[in-house]
């Protein structure tokens, strides 16, 4: 016996509130296949890289002033102790290239500023080989001074001196795992632009070659 039209009014109006007459639009950003999926990260600000690269410069100074003024402090106390060694020239040789490599630096971001990839490339390699070079002579520094029978634990000035070096040369090696870093990083695929990458980088090697002078002149008026 076929239903009353009552009775079919009714079931129509009651899937009309309950929705089942067909699913409503999700309204954006909310519900639909996508309901729940994580989605992709958005590029992160350089402002971020920035802060972090001037903190860590930051508690790197903070921990070589201490270093100079325990220095300073121990070389006016030390009485006799503080017995002189033989200056390395080479240390003078280390320091031209380092400053030259700060140079090369400069001219590598001009280039890439200038949408020049290929120059930026070559002389960012320059810059990363100057570098290497700069530990490399840092390594007969210390070679010389054994050589001359001059060790860490001979006298406070030589142990000051191992120090002072030993310290700044595990931060440049940092500074060249950076300048390989951005060498070899294929940016399209990294949070990071090229640009900040390199701005961050330069001003963390800088910061290196700045504080290797004025420990050079420290280091040689104190020895």
């Amino acid at each position: 016996m076929p239903a009353p039209p009552i009775a079919d009014d009714i079931e129509l109006i009651i899937e009309d509130i309950g929705g089942g007459g067909g699913k409503k639009p999700p309204l954006p950003g909310y519900g639909g296949d996508d309901e729940g999926k994580p989605r992709p990260p958005g590029p992160t600000s350089p402002r971020r890289y920035y802060t972090g690269v001037t903190l860590g410069i930051v508690s790197i100074l903070m921990f070589f002033m201490a270093l100079a003024s325990a220095y300073i402090v121990r070389k006016g106390s030390s009485g006799g102790e503080w017995i002189p060694f033989h200056f390395p020239i080479l240390v003078w040789a280390n320091t031209a290239i380092l400053l030259a490599s700060s140079l090369t630096m400069e001219i590598a971001r001009r280039h890439l500023q200038a949408a020049q990839p290929r120059a930026f490339r070559n002389w960012w390699t320059i810059t990363t080989i100057l570098g290497l070079l700069f530990l490399a002579g840092q390594l007969i520094v210390w070679r010389q001074l054994v050589a001359q029978g001059v060790y860490v634990a001979s006298n406070p000035a030589s142990s000051f001196f191992y120090i002072f070096t030993g310290a700044h040369a595990v931060h440049i090696l940092g500074g060249v795992g950076a300048l390989l870093f951005v060498l070899f990083r294929k940016f399209d695929r990294a949070n990071v632009s090229q640009q900040a990458a390199v701005g961050v980088t330069s001003y963390y090697w800088h910061f290196l070659d700045a504080l290797w002078v004025f420990l050079a002149v420290l280091l040689y008026l104190g020895k």
